[in-house]
This record gives C-alpha cells, structure tokens and sequence, in this order.
C-alpha cells in the first residue's frame, strides 16, 4: 500500500542526492573537462538506506473515496487519522540498471494499519446513512518501483510512474467485529474491494508527488551545506551523471560564487578510475574549488584573527625564558595585556596546491601588535609581514574537522618595532621567529580546525553517522570516502510537514 511506496521514497531521495539528472539532459559531447565536484554512491550504500529508511513511516495521509454500488446506491467514505503497525519486510532490493533507471523491488509488506472510517450512503429507498467506526486493515504486499530521472531547470525531476502494485491480502474489520451481519459485510466487502482499486490507481500518484518534494528537498539541503553567507558553490551538473551497475556518479561544476568574484574553470583532471566502489561514498574535489573557496574567503574579510587579554598571553608567553621577557617587555613597553590588542591577516589571496602529501598553503601574512592607553588613540608597536608556506594534513574524526601541521617555512618580508627602530637586536628578531613558527601557526590553523568545525555542524554534519572517514590527497586533487549509517530523523519533519 501506500506506506510501502513512501518508505522507499525516502531511499529515492537520498539517491536523487547524488544523480541529479538522467541521460535527457543535453551537455553536448560527453567531457569530464568542467567537473570540479564528483560523488559516488556504491551500491552496498543503496542497500543500506532501502533497509533503514522503514522506521521512518508512522504516519500516512488520509483517502476518500466515493462510489455507486448497487442496491445500496451512491456510497463514500474516508479513512482517517491512519496509524501502522507491526510493519514488516521480508525482502527489498534495489538494482542500479546500467544508464537506465534505479529499479527498487520490496516484496511481502505486511502491516496493520489502525484508523477511523467515516462513511455515508443514499440508498434507492430513500435510506440514508452517515456513521463514523474504528477500523482495522490487515495486509500484505508487493511493490515494484522503476525510478527515471529527468531533468528540468538544472534540477532533477524524477518519474516514479513505471510502479507495480501486487495485493496479497486486505482485510478490513470495522470496529473489530470479525463476524458482521450481512448488511455490513456487504459494505466491508464493497470498501475492501474499491480500495484495492484506489490504490492500485492513487499509489504511484503519491510516489510521484513525494519523489518530487523530496528530490527539491534534498537538493535544498546540498546547496545549503555549501553555502555560507556571500559565498556559494555552484552544484550544477558539469555532465550527464552515470548509473553503471555498482554506483551512482555525478559531476557538479563546483564553482565558486561570490558577488563580483567570476569563478571559470576548465581543465578537469577527474576521470572515473580515480574512485573505486570499496566504501559506501565518495566525494573527489579539484584543486580549483578549494583555491577559489580560498580567495572568496580572502574577499569576503575572512582571513582575520584578532587576540585580545589571555589568548594574546598565551602567544607571547608560550615560552618562559629569559630572552622571552626580555623580548615581550621591550615590545609591550609593561603595558598589560588587556590593554593590548594583536591583529593577524592575509595581505594576498592564498595560493593552494593539492600533492600527495598534503595540502600546500602559501600566503602573505601581516601581523601588527598595538597597546591601547587608556584616554588615548591605540598606538602601533610592532608590524611585520611574513610569507608562509605551511603543509597540512586533514582529518575527520569524533564529529570534528583535524588539521595535522606536517611542515612550515616563513620568510620575513616586512620588520617594524617600535623598542627596536633600526631592527639590529636579534633577542626581539629570534623571539618573534621561534613565537610565529613554535605558536603562532598551529595557533591560527587550531582557529581554522575550530571554525570550519563549527561551520560544518551548522549544516547538520554532525547528526550523521560517518565511519572511518577518509581525506586522502593526490597531485591536483582530494578524495573523501567513508562508509555511513542514515539519520532517519532528518526526514522525519519533512515527512510529518507533508503529512
């Protein structure tokens, strides 16, 4: 029945997830060149959400109906505020049909379903009646769903209209009366009957609309997690996505959006052999996407890091040496740290690079410490520039984005001290060299590690449940693979808005 059909929807959406188009849609001669983002779902992750996703129904739409019947005349009757119960299945199985449609096959659904029956009846005889009764409905299906995907306005519109409904058994008790009288075993047969024959009709109907909503949900929901503020990134397909018979493969362009920023990229390097079919998911990204995401932020102000009271403590006194006191007196001028501010910020956009082994940052970075007297304009006492090339690796572990500092390198660009004009004490230089490389860096990157943590639960990371992540880094490029459990709770309130 009906609960059948939605229950796999919720599969079909996730699925829409990662193929956002079918073979309809033209993209001129099949090129890999503009792909800056692919995803990849085996099938075992196919398997694994049709399984899952049957605790999420508990509830289902109400159905009218209204028909002739003889003798009786002209009879309707709706079924409402429709609870099921011990809900079942013995087997499903979703087929990845080679560039064709995903097939999804769920065999002996049974369940019971518990709800009120409001009826009424003209009959020839000028008889009328109009009742309201508990009712109970046994049953047991089959359901076979043939899913197409299309695409309309560079968005997925799936065709679910190629579904197959199979009764084994609708048994309808009203008010659990299990021997009624004739009269009403008359009309239990007659409801029991036109109701096989709604469904069979209605079902896909409801498939269709449902598909729709939550391809557009899940869609929302993918462009969302890739957007923050001003800045976005374009998930349109780059070429036509591929059902092959162990995966589901799409190719977004990836580009960066931000206001004025235009975003062009060209020369993909992705081809297929790059991912295998050994985890759940993959997700490839370009060297493109994450140096553009770096200049959007870089224009957007975000490169900014201000340290105020004890975290700018902490900088300047990580050591506890005598040089070290030297230095920060002469730099501080005894002024108290609450009454001290530092800046740190990028002066150019970041240069990545994506190698094996990890990712390469390269950026100009100034770094300015003033004192704030009380009564009077913050006076500047030291300014330096730096060019820093830092070698980053990246993991994903306990809910939390972990930056591993493998290599850094800092050259000096720019030197003013206000305790040190002509810049020839080499306590002040050496302290600031150990303080920035020891310190400073892992400070910053901990700041980032933190920010895009918290920037990643914001879109809900955090209430899935990723196993065994993978970051792993290649000349030009990343692959993120990991296996998963579904949090079924986050189509829940869809389903209940719907409903």
């Amino acid at each position: 029945m009906l609960w059948a059909g939605r229950m796999r929807l919720v599969t079909l959406g996730i699925l829409l997830m990662l193929v956002h188009a079918s073979a309809a849609c033209e993209f001129g001669s099949f090129s890999y060149g503009l792909t800056g983002i692919v995803c990849r779902m085996t099938k075992p992750a196919a398997l694994l959400l049709n399984q899952e996703t049957a605790q999420v129904i508990q509830q289902f739409p109400n159905i009218t109906v209204e028909r002739s019947m003889r003798l009786l005349g002209k009879v309707s009757y709706g079924l409402t505020n429709i609870q099921v119960n011990d809900l079942s299945i013995e087997r499903s199985e979703v087929e990845l049909r080679e560039d064709d449609a995903i097939h999804i096959s769920i065999s002996n659904v049974t369940a019971t379903f518990k709800g009120t029956l409001t009826y009424g009846y003209a009959g020839a005889w000028l008889l009328k009646l109009f009742h309201s009764v508990d009712f109970e409905i046994h049953s047991s299906i089959d359901l076979q769903i043939n899913t197409e995907l299309m695409c309309q306005k560079d968005k997925v519109t799936p065709d679910a209209s190629d579904c197959y409904l199979t009764f084994h058994k609708l048994t309808l008790h009203l008010q659990g009366d299990k021997e009624p009288g004739w009269l009403k075993q008359l009309f239990t047969d007659f409801i029991s009957f036109t109701l096989k024959l709604v469904l069979k009709r209605e079902v896909c109907k409801e498939i269709n609309s449902v598909a729709q909503m939550l391809a557009n949900f899940i869609q929302d929901l993918a462009e969302n997690f890739v957007q923050d503020g001003d800045i976005k990134v374009d998930l349109s397909l780059a070429s036509a996505p591929l059902i092959k018979a162990n995966h589901l493969e799409s190719h977004h362009k990836g580009l960066v959006v931000y206001k004025n920023y235009s975003d062009v990229f060209s020369d993909s390097i992705y081809s297929p052999p790059l991912l295998t079919e050994s985890r759940m998911l993959y997700f490839w990204l370009s060297e493109h996407v994450l140096s553009s995401l770096a200049a959007a932020a870089f224009l957007d102000k975000r490169l900014l890091l201000t340290l105020r009271g004890e975290e700018l403590q902490v900088l300047f006194e990580a050591e506890d040496t005598e040089v070290q006191q030297r230095a920060v007196q002469m730099i501080f001028q005894g002024t108290s740290y609450n009454n001290s501010m530092a800046k740190v910020w990028s002066l150019a956009q970041p240069q990545i690079s994506v190698q094996p082994e990890g990712t390469i940052v390269k950026s100009l970075v100034a770094m300015e410490v003033s004192i704030l007297p009380p009564g009077e304009e913050p006076l500047m006492v030291l300014y330096m520039e730096k060019e820093t090339t830092v070698t980053i690796q990246a993991a994903y572990a306990e809910k939390k984005l972990i930056l591993h500092l493998l290599d850094s390198r800092i050259e000096s660009k720019a030197f003013q001290c206000m305790a040190d004009p002509s810049g020839n004490d080499p306590s002040v230089r050496n302290f600031l060299q150990t303080m920035i490389s020891a310190v400073g860096i892992p400070e910053v990157i901990s700041r980032i590690e933190l920010a895009l943590t918290s920037l990643m639960n914001s879109k809900g990371l955090h209430l899935f449940d990723i196993k065994n992540p993978e970051i792993i880094t290649r000349k030009g490029y990343v692959i993120v693979q990991l296996d998963f459990s579904f949090p079924n709770h986050l189509l829940l309130d869809f389903l209940e808005k719907r409903l």
